[in-house]
C-alpha cells in the first residue's frame, strides 16, 4: 500500500473514531519536523502555499488590519483562506490549518460585517444572554470568510482606566466580567450536558474556536502601563484575575492566550507556574495555549535578540502554539535544535501538538476544512444589525438629565423645530468604532457600512425639523439661529493597546470647551463617545443639560438615538468607576476613600429614577 493510501485509510481521518483515538494515530505518524510546523503560527502576508504545505505550518493569523486588500469583503477573505487551506491538505499528512482573527467585536476586520460595541459597552449592558447572541451573530459572520478560530473574547478585569485597552474588557468588577463570559457559548456553541470539564468545544460550522485572554492579570498593573506588570498576592490574581477563566475553562474554550505583562516582575509568557500548574493542572484546561505577537521577542532585551533562549523559556513554560508571526523560518530552525539538544523535552513538544490537534478535530476542521459559502449572505444582515442596535442603546448610560432633576431634559421632542448637531464625534463612523475596527488601530471616516449619530438623528427626527450640523460651531453659528436644542457628541479618536494609555484622560480635540461653547447659548446634550471614563469637570456638568456616557458604540448609531427620542428607556449602567481625576487612579470601590464622580453601577432613567439591579 502506498503512504497516500495509508494515509487515506487512517484513523485520524475517521470522524467516527475518538477524538484521542485520532490525535494518537496522527501524532504516531508525523516527524518531528512536522510536530513544530504545527506549532508554529505565521501572519498572511508571510504565509506562501510552498512554506505551508511543505513546513505542516499549524496556523496562519491576520494582525489587526492585516487584509487581502482594502475593503474586501466576506467572499475576498474566503477566498484567500481557502487558498491557505488547499496548501495545508496537500501537505504530507493533509493536517488543515487553523486561520486565527481577531473579531473583538463582530469581524471588525472585514468591510461590511456587523460591528458591535466594544466590550465596556456590553458591560454597561449587563446582559449575559445579548453577549450571547452576539457570539453567535459574530461566529456566523467569521465563518463566513471562511475562517474558524477568534481571538476573543478579552476577558481581563480592568482595575485602571489609564490602560488603553480598558475597552476591551467588560468592567473593573470580577463578577461582571464572569457574566459577560456568556459570549464564549455564543461563539463556540453550548457545550452538552456531561461535556468533560476543561475538554475544548466547538458545536458546528457555524462556530467558531474562542480564545480567552490574556491569562492573567493583564488588566490590573501598576497605574495601567500596557504590558505591564501587575503586583498583587496569588490570592488576589486567583480571585480577582483568574476567576473569569473558569467560567470560560466550564464552557469548553478552546484556546488561552498568554498576556504580555508580567506578575510580580516575572513575564506571563515564561511562567511556568502559572501557564502549566495552575492552568493546565489545576483548573484542567485541555486545549492549546498560544501566544501573543511577537511575545517571545519581547522576552529579552533589546527586544528580538537571544531568541533561542526566548522560545526555550516560553515553550517549556507552556506555551503550544507561538503567534511568531514573521520569522518563522529562524523560529522553526531554533526549535528543532532545541529538542535535538533534548532543551525542550519530547515529551513537552507532544503535549503541545495533542493539543493543537485536539482543537482542530473537535472544530470539524479535517471534515470541513474549507469556507462554507451558504453563509456570506448573513454578513451584516438586518438581523445582525438589529441586534448591534439593541446593543447599542441597552449600554448608553445616562449620567445627568436636566438641570433640576424634577425637570427631566431627555427624551427630546423628535419634532423639535431646529436641532444644532457638533462635535467631531458626531458624523463619523470610523471614531463611533473605535480601536480593532477595519485596521488594527482604527481610524476616521466612512470605514465600514454603518449609521452614524448625525445619520440616526436625520433617520429619527419629524419631516418639519430642521437638523443643521456644524462640527465645530463659533459663536457665529448662534447668530440669528434660534436652536430648541442641541446635540454635541465628542470624545476618544480610536487607538489600540499601548497607543492607548494615558495618564491624562481629558476629552481630546478640545471636547469640553467644544460642550461649554455651545452648552452657554442653547440647551445641550453631551454625547461622549470614549473606551473609558474621561475627566467631566464639575463647571462642565452643570453647564450640560444632560449627558451620556456612549462608549464605542459600533456600526449602529440609530440605537443611541432609540433612547435620546424616548423610544426605548436607558438601561445602560456604569461598568467602571467614573473618577472625579486622575490623582484618583485607581480607584477601588468599598475602600473608605471611594469618592468618584459617578460609582460603578450608576445609571438614571428618563425620569431620572436610579436603576439598580
Amino acid at each position: 500500500m502506498s503512504e497516500m493510501e495509508d494515509v487515506k485509510n487512517c484513523i485520524y481521518k475517521d470522524p467516527s473514531a475518538s477524538v484521542e483515538a485520532r490525535i494518537q494515530d496522527l501524532l504516531s505518524r508525523m516527524t518531528v519536523k512536522e510536530k513544530i510546523g504545527q506549532m508554529t503560527q505565521i501572519e498572511r502576508s508571510v504565509a506562501t502555499p510552498s512554506a505551508i504545505r511543505d513546513l505542516s505550518i499549524g496556523s496562519v493569523l491576520s494582525g489587526g488590519g492585516s487584509a487581502p486588500f482594502e475593503k474586501a469583503l466576506s467572499s475576498d477573505w474566503a477566498d484567500m483562506v481557502d487558498g491557505f487551506q488547499k496548501a495545508a491538505l496537500e501537505s504530507r499528512l493533509g493536517i488543515p490549518m487553523i486561520y486565527g482573527i481577531d473579531a473583538v467585536h463582530g469581524n471588525n476586520n472585514v468591510y461590511g460585517a456587523t460591528v458591535f460595541p466594544h466590550n465596556i459597552g456590553l458591560g454597561a449592558t449587563r446582559d449575559a444572554d445579548l453577549a450571547y447572541k452576539i457570539g453567535v451573530a459574530t461566529a456566523l459572520e467569521v465563518r463566513a470568510s471562511g475562517i474558524p478560530y477568534n481571538f476573543a473574547p478579552c476577558v481581563a478585569v480592568s482595575k485602571d482606566p489609564r490602560w488603553g485597552r480598558c475597552y476591551e474588557c467588560y468592567s473593573e468588577d470580577t463578577e461582571l466580567v464572569r457574566k459577560m463570559t456568556s459570549i464564549v457559548s455564543g461563539l463556540q456553541g453550548q457545550p452538552p450536558h456531561g461535556h468533560p470539564k476543561g475538554y475544548p468545544f466547538v458545536a458546528g460550522r457555524d462556530k467558531v474556536a474562542a480564545c480567552a485572554k490574556h491569562f492573567v492579570g493583564d488588566g490590573g498593573t501598576d497605574r495601567g502601563i500596557n504590558e505591564g506588570n501587575t503586583v498583587v498576592s496569588y490570592g488576589d490574581l486567583d480571585k480577582i484575575h483568574m476567576a473569569p477563566y473558569l467560567d470560560c475553562i466550564s464552557q469548553g474554550v478552546c484556546t488561552v492566550m498568554a498576556s504580555f505583562s508580567s506578575w510580580n516582575g516575572d513575564k506571563m509568557h515564561s511562567h511556568h507556574f502559572l501557564l502549566t500548574e495552575v492552568l493546565k493542572d489545576k483548573l484542567g484546561f485541555k486545549g492549546f495555549v498560544i501566544s501573543d505577537w511577537l511575545a517571545l521577542d519581547k522576552l529579552s532585551d533589546p527586544v528580538g535578540s537571544n531568541y533561542r533562549n526566548c522560545i526555550s523559556s516560553a515553550v517549556n513554560a507552556g506555551i503550544d502554539m507561538v503567534m511568531v508571526p514573521f520569522r518563522y523560518e529562524l523560529f522553526l530552525e531554533d526549535m528543532i535544535s532545541l529538542v535535538e539538544s533534548g532543551e525542550i523535552p519530547m515529551v513537552r513538544v507532544d503535549d503541545a501538538v495533542e493539543r493543537i490537534l485536539r482543537v482542530k478535530i473537535v472544530a470539524g476542521l479535517f471534515e470541513h476544512p474549507m469556507a462554507d459559502r451558504s453563509l456570506l449572505d448573513i454578513v451584516g444582515c438586518k438581523l445582525h444589525r438589529e441586534l448591534a442596535r439593541e446593543a447599542v442603546r441597552k449600554s448608553m448610560v445616562l449620567l445627568k438629565n436636566g438641570k433640576d432633576p424634577k425637570k427631566p431634559f431627555l427624551p427630546l421632542d423628535k419634532n423639535a423645530k431646529k436641532i444644532l448637531v457638533a462635535g467631531t464625534h458626531a458624523d463619523d463612523l470610523g471614531y463611533q468604532c473605535g480601536g480593532w475596527t477595519a485596521t488594527w488601530a482604527g481610524t476616521s471616516g466612512r470605514i465600514t457600512i454603518g449609521t452614524t449619530i448625525l445619520d440616526a438623528i436625520k433617520e429619527a427626527v419629524g419631516e418639519t425639523s430642521e437638523v443643521v450640523y456644524e462640527q465645530n460651531p463659533s459663536p457665529d453659528t448662534f447668530a440669528g439661529q434660534d436652536f430648541t436644542f442641541a446635540i454635541v457628541a465628542v470624545g476618544e479618536a480610536p487607538y489600540v493597546e499601548s497607543g492607548g494609555d494615558d495618564d491624562k484622560l481629558i476629552i481630546p480635540f478640545n471636547g469640553a470647551e467644544l460642550i461649554s461653547l455651545v452648552a452657554d447659548r442653547v440647551p445641550t446634550l453631551a454625547i461622549l463617545i470614549s473606551g473609558r471614563p474621561l475627566v467631566v469637570e464639575p463647571s462642565l456638568l452643570d453647564k450640560t443639560d444632560a449627558l451620556i456616557a456612549a462608549w464605542l458604540p459600533g456600526s449602529e448609531g440609530c440605537g443611541i438615538t432609540d433612547v435620546v427620542f424616548g423610544d426605548y428607556e436607558f438601561r445602560g449602567r456604569l461598568p467602571i468607576t467614573w473618577f472625579r481625576s486622575v490623582e484618583q487612579l485607581p480607584m477601588h470601590a468599598g475602600k473608605n476613600s471611594y469618592d468618584p464622580l459617578f460609582p460603578i453601577g450608576f445609571g438614571l432613567t428618563s425620569n431620572n429614577k436610579y436603576l439598580s439591579n
